[in-house]
């Protein structure tokens, strides 16, 4: 499916439109990703669906932001959202554009009709945290995901948690890597915002996970649920691990916009 519209010339970060319906949904993907993380659903979005596809700041076709905090991150997309005259809308992250979506969700909660996190994590676990020590961070994440070898080892060491053939490193080949360090120590560095605020969220979240995905993945959704959003049903997407939608795409789509059957397709 093409885009029917991208974003202009000069909007703070770029997006890709596809469909046309009256239902909108604006999209986040995770730190290695682009916009075109969304585009397995694309097969089965319905008639009445119009996605929104962002790249974040410093990814795809979008700039740095200017300034590299969570918040930095969040203002290009916010002014994005906003040029789009939209009113109520969905909102889906994956992965660590999930915790970009719940605090772009905090701004203004009213219109924020569904918040669908994919893979969320609740805390930074160890092994992301350490890519943020100084120089040896910097070494652990350029060992690790920006040499050829580095990312083929560490796929086969993620084996347990991805489907059969899915490659978690993939991403990685072709970003820019000094800002793909830098959004990381951001996100690490983050508080997760107003409490009052999280908890107003508690009637719109859905927590999509997959099956094999990383522990802590798994205690965060039970995390987020118990700290600020115990109404949020939690799916389990199974023969999926951490990036369901490549990996469990239709039952994903089924999740995110209901069956396909359901909608003439």
């Amino acid at each position: 499916m093409e885009p029917v519209e991208t974003a202009p010339a000069g909007a703070p970060v770029y997006y890709a439109r596809y469909g046309t319906g009256p239902e909108v949904y604006v999209a986040l993907h995770g730190w290695s990703g682009s916009h075109r993380t969304f585009a397995p659903l694309l097969r089965y979005l319905p008639e009445r669906i119009s996605l929104y596809a962002f790249d974040q700041p410093s990814y795809g076709k979008s700039a740095p932001p200017a300034e590299w905090s969570l918040d930095g991150l969040v203002d290009p997309i916010a002014r994005t959202v906003e040029s789009l005259g939209i009113g109520r809308y969905g909102l889906i992250g994956m992965c660590s554009g999930a915790i970009l979506a719940q605090r772009l969700a905090q701004r203004d909660p009213e219109r924020i009709q569904r918040l669908v996190l994919i893979d969320p994590f609740f805390y930074a676990p160890w092994y992301f945290a350490i890519f943020t020590w100084g120089w040896l961070g910097r070494l652990f994440y350029y060992s690790t995901f920006a040499n050829p070898l580095g990312r083929w080892l560490t796929n086969r060491a993620l084996k347990k948690r991805r489907a059969e053939g899915a490659d978690l490193t993939s991403g990685f080949d072709g970003v820019d890597h000094e800002s793909a360090l830098r959004y990381l120590t951001a996100l690490v560095r983050a508080d997760v915002g107003s409490q009052d605020r999280l908890r107003a969220l508690s009637r719109v979240t859905e927590l999509l996970v997959g099956e094999f995905t990383f522990k802590a993945v798994r205690r965060s959704v039970t995390g987020w649920q118990a700290a600020y959003w115990p109404e949020a049903p939690i799916r389990v997407l199974a023969g999926a691990g951490h990036l369901p939608i490549i990996e469990a795409t239709e039952a994903a789509a089924s999740a995110l916009f209901g069956p396909r059957q359901s909608h003439g397709r």
